[in-house]
């Protein structure tokens, strides 16, 4: 199709594109030198920015329905350096005097966002390779903003707590590979090898299969339930506050998602499923969910420090 007709086409069905922005979203006009801070989207699924009152195509990371700027383009290494240097105190990259005093006064460091407040992010855990001691593993969770109790493993049926194990598979390593029949997810590793866990799984009426991306990671996120769970449902009604995003239960310790949540996305559109903790740790091997996947809380944060967004996750059917 060539682009004047595909313009007229995106122009002639402009009042059929789905708005997919944060309601109260103050819409920054020109930012980026697109219009506004919106993504839209066509019938096939392709998601569009607005620049000049056009249409562009956009293949770029989605956040809760908004687009994620890339850094910036034009910041070379040394620039980064110096601005690092700058504002945290750093020693000058080689050869390059740093004035920690600009005539503006001096560089203000933003105070960081609270757990529960937009913006926050749980720093940067490393993941422990070293050989599974369940007693460390399932023990209570340390440096959380919120409490992870420990869990008793000896009670659990051992098949579903974390282990290695021989995983033979035509996927790459990094990739996840969810056997709903079997209850379990596997992170693939070389060598004909993979990190299993035990998880729950949709009940009958509730399942899905495919293959889907990581779109992105949240620790302690907020848990908005769907208007047709909260039908379904009408207890959750008087679970739910008003956040910034809609009715929903912030990040906490009586979230249902836990302490972390990894969100599955499609050809650039949200699945509503998620890899996530629970609240009910002995689900874990049952068919309890409504489609998504869920972990042991300290499964769920082993896992989300293993992965990147952009990861691969197979679900079998």
């Amino acid at each position: 199709m060539s682009m004047p007709n595909r313009r007229s086409l995106l122009l002639g069905a402009a009042t059929s594109l789905a708005f997919m922005s944060l309601p109260g979203l103050a819409v920054a006009q020109g930012a980026g030198g697109f219009d506004d801070d919106r993504l839209y989207q066509d019938g096939a699924g392709q998601l569009y920015r607005k620049r000049g009152g056009q249409y562009v195509p956009y293949n770029g990371r989605v956040s809760h329905g908004r687009p994620v700027p890339d850094a910036e383009p034009d910041l070379d290494a040394e620039a980064y350096a110096r601005r690092r240097a700058q504002r945290y105190g750093e020693p000058a990259p080689e050869g390059q005097a740093v004035n920690q005093t600009p005539a503006n006064g001096p560089i203000q460091t933003p105070r960081p966002a609270e757990p529960g407040q937009a913006g926050w992010q749980m720093p940067p855990q490393q993941p422990d390779n070293g050989p599974i001691d369940y007693a460390r593993a399932y023990g209570p969770a340390t440096g959380e903003p919120f409490p992870v109790a420990a869990i008793n493993y000896k009670k659990f049926n051992q098949t579903y707590l974390r282990q290695e194990v021989d995983f033979r598979t035509n996927e790459p390593p990094g990739t996840i590979v969810v056997d709903p029949r079997a209850r379990f997810l596997y992170l693939v590793l070389p060598g004909g090898r993979a990190r299993r866990y035990g998880v729950g799984v949709g009940k009958q009426g509730f399942a899905w299969s495919g293959t889907a991306t990581i779109n992105s990671k949240q620790a302690w996120p907020d848990w908005y339930p769907p208007k047709e769970m909260i039908a379904r449902r009408p207890d959750l009604a008087s679970q739910v506050d008003k956040l910034q995003s809609g009715l929903g239960v912030p990040g906490g310790s009586r979230n249902p998602l836990g302490a972390r949540a990894m969100y599955l996305w499609q050809n650039n559109k949200d699945t509503l499923f998620r890899i996530h903790g629970t609240l009910e740790p002995h689900s874990i091997g049952q068919s309890v969910s409504s489609g998504c996947i869920r972990m042991i809380n300290q499964d769920a944060i082993d896992l989300f420090n293993r992965v990147e967004v952009g990861t691969k996750v197979v679900v079998l059917g």
